[in-house]
């Protein structure tokens, strides 16, 4: 977080092989992007992104197709508007008051990738996480490499900062909106699922708030559906993030 922009980051979890550990990618990346944002506060936000992409490629040694990806989610406060940043399926709710507006990339789930849908229908079924699950993932990450940062794919900060070029943006006038709210997949799924997504109400929390949240989704994951069947998903918990923006605190 700059003064300011808020970033969240996701890193995907890495079920083939990838020169580097997510870790080391999310942690590189996001110091790119606080150090340029803070240094460059007017600077067009996918020039931001696609510059810090190409600074962590070059300096872990990255090349297209073998690195780990991450979303990149960025609201940034300007002097009269907000820029909103969406690259990937993290999601930036916002709104003024009670009315809420969604920017989430959903790309990479309308691919019509036959493992996606396959093992989304063996959780539904009772099958669980068992060793042919974590074999579909496999198949599924390999399947959406080769469509990965293309033309009529997905786009994700990976080593290609073209990526960055096509995320999805909105620029907004700052008095249109009052609040915002970045939320990983981990996150917004199983809230939604739940029926406790007010976002507007959420936005509101404080840290402690938002902590209970994401733990409340997290034990029910965990102890009521541990196995995938209630809410399909690839992982059982998966990492969760929420960073509840107040656009006048900005």
């Amino acid at each position: 977080m700059t003064d300011q922009t808020t970033i969240v980051l996701d890193g995907a979890s890495a079920f083939v092989p990838v020169d580097v550990p997510t870790e080391a990618y999310v942690d590189t990346l996001g110091q790119y992007l606080v150090r340029t944002l803070a240094e460059w506060p007017q600077r067009d936000t996918a020039d931001v992104v696609a510059e810090s992409i190409s600074a962590t490629a070059h300096t872990l040694r990255l090349v297209p197709g073998a690195s780990p990806s991450s979303t990149v989610s960025i609201v940034r406060r300007r002097e009269n508007t907000v820029d909103l940043f969406a690259l990937g399926d993290s999601a930036i709710y916002y709104g003024r008051d009670d009315v809420t507006s969604r920017l989430c990339d959903n790309r990479i789930a309308e691919l019509g990738i036959a493992e996606h849908r396959e093992y989304r229908e063996r959780l539904a079924q009772g099958h669980g996480y068992d060793d042919q699950h974590r074999e579909l993932l496999k198949r599924l990450q390999l399947s959406q490499r080769r469509q990965r940062n293309q033309p009529g794919g997905y786009w994700i900060a990976e080593a290609d900062p073209e990526a960055a070029r096509n995320a999805l943006v909105r620029t907004l006038d700052a008095r249109s909106i009052s609040w915002a709210l970045l939320a990983t997949d981990g996150a917004y799924g199983p809230i939604t699922h739940l029926g406790l997504d007010d976002w507007p109400n959420i936005a509101g929390l404080d840290s402690k708030g938002l902590a209970t949240l994401l733990q409340r989704c997290a034990s029910w994951e965990t102890e009521d559906d541990s196995h995938g069947k209630e809410n399909p998903r690839a992982k059982v918990a998966d990492d969760k993030a929420l960073a509840a923006v107040i656009l006048t605190d900005l």
